[in-house]
Protein backbone atom coordinates (compact mmCIF):
# COMPACT_ATOMS: atom_id res chain seq x y z
CA UNK A 1 0.00 0.00 0.00
CA UNK A 2 2.65 2.33 0.98
CA UNK A 3 4.45 1.54 -2.53
CA UNK A 4 1.09 2.54 -3.97
CA UNK A 5 0.80 5.86 -2.49
CA UNK A 6 4.59 6.63 -3.35
CA UNK A 7 4.05 5.82 -7.11
CA UNK A 8 0.69 8.31 -6.96
CA UNK A 9 3.00 10.58 -5.56
CA UNK A 10 5.95 10.63 -8.11
CA UNK A 11 3.68 11.60 -10.87
CA UNK A 12 2.06 14.29 -8.99
CA UNK A 13 5.60 15.66 -8.82
CA UNK A 14 7.11 17.93 -11.01
CA UNK A 15 10.67 18.72 -12.02
CA UNK A 16 10.90 22.78 -13.27
CA UNK A 17 13.89 23.66 -15.08
CA UNK A 18 14.84 27.12 -16.58
CA UNK A 19 13.39 29.11 -14.29
CA UNK A 20 14.71 32.54 -13.73
CA UNK A 21 16.66 33.58 -10.83
CA UNK A 22 14.05 35.95 -9.61
CA UNK A 23 11.11 32.89 -8.90
CA UNK A 24 10.78 32.39 -5.78
CA UNK A 25 8.32 29.76 -3.82
CA UNK A 26 5.10 31.68 -3.74
CA UNK A 27 6.07 32.82 -7.67
CA UNK A 28 6.57 29.14 -8.45
CA UNK A 29 3.22 27.90 -6.75
CA UNK A 30 1.66 31.02 -8.43
CA UNK A 31 2.56 29.99 -11.50
CA UNK A 32 1.67 26.78 -11.59
CA UNK A 33 -2.03 27.03 -9.63
CA UNK A 34 -3.78 27.51 -12.81
CA UNK A 35 -3.10 23.96 -12.97
CA UNK A 36 -4.87 22.73 -10.23
CA UNK A 37 -4.34 22.43 -6.86
CA UNK A 38 -0.65 23.00 -5.82
CA UNK A 39 0.33 21.38 -2.39
CA UNK A 40 4.18 21.97 -2.32
CA UNK A 41 6.27 24.06 -3.94
CA UNK A 42 9.98 24.17 -3.80
CA UNK A 43 12.58 26.59 -5.63
CA UNK A 44 16.22 25.04 -5.07
CA UNK A 45 18.99 27.32 -3.63
CA UNK A 46 22.76 27.26 -2.75
CA UNK A 47 23.01 26.33 0.36
CA UNK A 48 25.79 29.06 0.41
CA UNK A 49 24.95 32.05 -1.29
CA UNK A 50 21.45 31.09 -1.06
CA UNK A 51 20.87 32.11 -4.50
CA UNK A 52 18.51 30.44 -6.87
CA UNK A 53 20.05 27.24 -8.62
CA UNK A 54 17.22 27.91 -11.63
CA UNK A 55 14.89 24.66 -10.96
CA UNK A 56 12.28 23.33 -8.30
CA UNK A 57 9.76 21.14 -7.91
CA UNK A 58 5.99 21.31 -7.30
CA UNK A 59 3.73 19.26 -6.30
CA UNK A 60 -0.32 18.70 -7.09
CA UNK A 61 -3.21 16.95 -5.36
CA UNK A 62 -3.67 14.93 -8.42
CA UNK A 63 -2.26 13.66 -11.47
CA UNK A 64 -4.66 14.89 -13.88
CA UNK A 65 -3.40 18.50 -12.48
CA UNK A 66 0.21 17.52 -13.20
CA UNK A 67 -0.10 16.34 -16.80
CA UNK A 68 -2.20 19.91 -17.33
CA UNK A 69 0.56 21.63 -15.74
CA UNK A 70 3.45 20.02 -18.11
CA UNK A 71 1.44 20.55 -20.88
CA UNK A 72 0.20 24.48 -20.13
CA UNK A 73 3.96 25.03 -18.85
CA UNK A 74 6.38 22.93 -20.73
CA UNK A 75 8.75 25.41 -22.88
CA UNK A 76 6.45 28.75 -21.82
CA UNK A 77 8.73 31.86 -21.66
CA UNK A 78 9.14 33.40 -18.51
CA UNK A 79 11.37 36.59 -18.04
CA UNK A 80 12.85 35.12 -21.50
CA UNK A 81 13.35 31.93 -20.25
CA UNK A 82 11.67 28.44 -22.21
CA UNK A 83 10.76 26.48 -18.69
CA UNK A 84 11.59 22.82 -18.91
CA UNK A 85 8.47 20.91 -16.88
CA UNK A 86 8.68 17.51 -16.35
CA UNK A 87 7.55 14.00 -13.92
CA UNK A 88 10.32 14.22 -11.51
CA UNK A 89 12.13 11.38 -10.94
CA UNK A 90 13.47 10.06 -7.84
CA UNK A 91 16.73 11.47 -6.40
CA UNK A 92 19.65 9.25 -7.47
CA UNK A 93 22.17 8.87 -4.36
CA UNK A 94 25.69 10.47 -5.29
CA UNK A 95 29.01 8.40 -5.52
Amino acid sequence: MVDEVQGAEEKNKLYVGNLPYSVDQDGLRKMFEESGEVTDAVVISDKFSGRSKGFGFVTFADEKAAEKAIKDMDGKEVEGRALKVNVARPMRPRE
